[in-house]
């Protein structure tokens, strides 16, 4: 009668066991849930008077939630170029930066990122960069980006590993502000 009792208590728990979601599951469901929203953020770095972000409105649309892709247009004041696109992808989590001109072309500098090491945990992703950044910018091979999101902020990091270069942008996810036009390159 203990095995049937015990068997039983495997079977009911078993489904629980199947159904627990991975850091980087979480982390993806999270984003998704301000999919359509936009945010403003500040930089928290501190910044030279001549930096590209000086003095700029930053915004964050998370504007594209597909099952394993989100794409969140990350704009400097009017330039629109930048795009933080986030894949899951066999259970890791792939950061590319999508660089484009005005016309929509891409930047020569474009598709960099990494893919995290582990499934991380739900409210932070660590990006160490790939072998495609690498090649591509050589002097970024040791950034690493990180990523983190709770009920309300979201923080953009990167970290030149050897070096002093840190920069760290944070948005807050309380204030849902106008949603912007497209970014550079989208048809819609």
């Amino acid at each position: 009668m203990k095995n049937y009792i015990f068997l039983f208590f495997a079977i009911l728990t078993l489904p629980a066991f199947a159904q627990e979601k991975t850091g980087s599951q979480m982390f993806m469901e999270t984003l998704k849930q301000h999919c359509g929203k936009a945010y403003e953020g500040t930089v928290v770095t501190p910044l030279a008077d001549n930096d590209p972000f000086a003095g700029k409105k930053l915004v964050m649309h998370v504007r594209n939630c597909d099952d394993n892709v989100i794409r969140i247009p990350f704009f400097v004041g009017e330039d629109k170029s930048r795009t933080w696109v986030l894949t899951l992808e066999d259970g890791l989590i792939l950061l590319k930066h999508d660089h484009r001109h005005e016309d929509g072309t891409d930047d020569k500098v474009t598709m960099y990122g990494g893919r995290t090491a582990n499934t991380g945990m739900a409210g932070i992703q660590f990006f160490p960069a790939d072998q495609e950044t690498a090649d591509l910018i050589p002097y970024a091979a040791n950034n690493v980006w990180w990523i983190t999101v709770d009920e309300t902020s979201f923080t953009y990091n990167l970290r030149r590993i050897g070096s002093d270069r840190f920069f760290s942008v944070k948005f807050d996810l309380t204030k849902e502000i106008e949603t912007p036009d497209a970014p550079w390159g989208w048809n819609d």
